[in-house]
C-alpha cells in the first residue's frame, strides 16, 4: 500500500500554455506550495516537466487523478482560454470535486461570465473565484499583480498561497481579495482599460516629439528613458524606451519603423467602454484609445484619406520647451485616464454590490502588473485622505498636478490639432477636465431639444418639479410628471 501514496499538493494549476505553465513554476518556486498540473493533452504537461526539471510537479493525467492529488480544500487556477474553453474546464472540475473546494478562473474573462459561472457553481457547494492577473507571461513567472474575487471561505484558503506568488511592491504583495463574484475580473477589465489609455498617451507623446521636433527614435528613446527617472515612472514608458532603441536585424533600421502600423485588441478595452456606458460613466480617454487602434485597423479608409487636404505642420522653435510640454500634458492626461477608470471602478461597485476599497486597488496596481507606476502611491494616499473622493482629479495632489501642466497641455493640444497630428486621448482628456470644471454645460440646450421633439422633459434651476413646454401648441410651460 505504501508504494500506491502518492504526495498531495496544496494547489493545482489547468492549462499548461504559457501563461499557465509560468504561473505554475512562479507557485512551485514559492516555499510551501507543491503545485499539481494538468493539461487536456498530456503531451503539453510533458513538454513542462521535461523543460523545468527544477519544479517538483505532481502531474495528472485525468481530472480524477489532479483531484485525487490535491489536498482539501482541493485548490485549482484554471488557465485556459476564455469562453467556453473555461466553461468546459469548470464543468470538469465540478465533477471531481467537492462542496468547499475552490476553482479560480485566473483568464481574462467578462465579469459578468464569472458572475454567471460564479452563481452556478455556488449551487454545488464549490467555491468559484474569478481573479484579474495582470503582468504577462514574465508577471506569471516572476510575481504578477492579482486581482480574485470570490467568497470570504475561499479567500482564506487562496489568499496565503496567492501573496506567495505576487509581485512585491514596498514590502506589500500585490493582491488584495477584490469583492465578491465578479469584481476581481471587473477590476482587472478597468486595469486593462486604463492601460489602453497608457498606451496610446505615450504612442501620441512619440509621434508628437517625432513629427513636432524631426527626432530619431533613438533620440526619442532617451527623452523617455529620462522622464522615466521622474514622476512619470512606470513600466510602460521604461518599456517604450526599449523598443524605441531597438534595431531591425535585417534592414538596419529602427524596429518600429518595419512594424505595420495597426495595433490589435483582445477585447478589454472594448468591454471596459461598453461596461461604462452602461453605467452612465464617462471614460472619454479610454474610448479613443480603443478608437484609436480601430483607426489605425482600417487599412484601406486610412489609403483612401491618405491624400485629404490638412495642414502644413510648422517646426518647433524651441525643441526643449515643446518636449517637455508634451511630457506635462502626458502626465495631465494620465491623471484623467486614472480618474475616469477609478470612476467606473466606483460605479461598477455600487451597481454590483461590490464592497472594492480604491486604495488597495491602486496599491496592488504598483507592482507586477502592466500599468504599474510611481504616482500610483499618489492614489492610494488620495483615497486614504479622502476614502468618499468624488473624482480622483479633485484629490490635492492630482488637482495641483494638473494646474502646473493645464497650460502646457492646452498649447500642445493646439500644436497638434495646428500641425494635423491626431491627439485624440490628448484632446478628449482635456476636454473632459473642462467639463468638470465648467460653471454650466450645453446640456442644457440638449435638454431643451430633447423636450422639443420628444416631450422628455426638464429641470429648472430656480424651482423644484419637472417641466415640459407646449412646443407645438402655445408653448406655454406647464409641469409634468417626472418621467424618470
Amino acid at each position: 500500500m505504501a508504494a500506491e501514496t502518492v504526495t498531495q499538493a496544496n494547489i493545482g494549476v489547468v492549462g499548461m500554455a504559457v501563461m499557465g505553465s509560468n504561473l505554475a513554476r512562479n507557485l512551485a518556486s514559492r516555499e510551501g506550495n507543491t503545485v499539481a498540473i494538468f493539461n487536456r493533452s498530456y503531451e503539453k504537461t510533458q513538454t513542462v516537466l521535461d523543460e523545468h526539471p527544477e519544479a517538483e510537479f505532481l502531474p495528472a493525467k485525468s481530472y480524477e487523478e489532479f483531484a485525487a492529488s490535491l489536498t482539501k480544500p482541493r485548490t485549482a487556477i484554471i488557465m485556459v482560454q476564455a469562453g467556453k474553453g473555461t466553461d468546459a474546464v469548470i464543468d470538469a472540475l465540478t465533477g471531481v470535486f467537492e462542496p468547499g473546494d475552490i476553482i479560480v478562473d485566473g483568464g481574462n474573462a467578462l465579469f459578468t461570465d464569472t458572475i454567471r459561472r460564479e452563481k452556478a457553481v455556488r449551487e454545488t457547494g464549490i467555491n468559484f473565484v474569478g481573479a484579474g492577473i495582470s503582468g504577462g507571461e514574465e508577471g506569471a513567472l516572476l510575481g504578477p499583480s492579482i486581482m480574485p474575487g470570490g467568497s470570504a471561505e475561499a479567500w482564506e484558503t487562496l489568499g496565503p498561497i496567492l501573496k506567495s506568488i505576487a509581485a512585491v511592491a514596498e514590502g506589500e504583495p500585490c493582491v488584495t481579495h477584490v469583492g465578491t463574484d465578479g469584481a476581481g475580473h471587473f477590476v482587472k477589465m478597468i486595469h486593462n482599460g486604463i492601460e489602453y489609455a497608457d498606451m496610446q498617451l505615450i504612442g501620441e507623446a512619440y509621434d508628437l516629439i517625432r513629427r513636432g521636433t524631426g527626432k530619431t527614435p533613438a533620440e526619442i528613446a532617451d527623452i523617455f528613458a529620462e522622464w522615466n527617472k521622474g514622476e512619470l515612472e512606470s513600466y510602460l514608458i521604461e518599456i517604450t524606451a526599449e523598443v524605441l532603441r531597438q534595431v531591425d536585424a535585417s534592414t538596419g533600421t529602427p524596429l518600429v519603423d518595419v512594424i505595420v502600423d495597426q495595433a490589435g485588441s483582445k477585447g478589454t478595452g472594448v468591454w471596459t467602454v461598453q461596461t461604462s456606458l452602461d453605467l452612465g460613466i464617462p471614460v472619454s480617454g479610454i474610448a479613443e484609445a480603443v478608437f484609436a487602434r480601430s483607426v489605425s485597423s482600417k487599412p484601406a479608409q486610412r489609403a483612401a484619406a491618405a491624400d485629404l487636404p490638412g495642414p502644413t505642420a510648422s517646426p518647433v522653435k524651441d525643441v526643449d520647451a515643446f518636449i517637455e510640454g508634451v511630457r506635462q500634458a502626458l502626465y495631465a492626461s494620465k491623471v484623467i485616464a486614472y480618474s475616469q477608470g477609478f470612476d467606473a471602478i466606483v460605479a461598477g461597485a455600487e451597481q454590483y454590490g461590490w464592497d472594492i476599497k480604491k486604495g488597495d486597488i491602486a496599491k496592488i496596481w504598483r507592482g507586477g502588473c502592466i500599468i504599474r507606476a510611481r504616482f500610483l502611491n499618489r492614489i492610494t494616499e488620495a483615497y486614504a485622505e479622502n476614502p468618499g473622493l468624488v473624482s480622483l482629479v479633485t484629490a490635492p495632489f492630482f488637482t495641483d498636478v494638473v494646474a502646473t501642466a493645464q497650460d502646457s497641455w492646452r498649447n500642445v493640444v493646439a500644436d497638434a490639432a495646428h500641425a494635423g497630428i491626431p491627439a485624440p486621448v490628448f484632446s478628449s482628456s482635456l476636454a473632459y477636465y473642462d467639463s468638470l470644471r465648467a460653471d454650466r454645460l450645453p446640456a442644457a440646450l440638449t435638454q431643451g431639444q430633447r423636450d422639443f421633439f420628444g416631450a422628455h422633459t426638464y429641470k429648472r434651476i430656480d424651482k423644484e418639479g419637472t417641466f415640459h413646454t407646449l412646443w407645438s401648441g402655445d408653448r406655454t410651460e406647464i409641469e409634468a410628471a417626472d418621467s424618470h
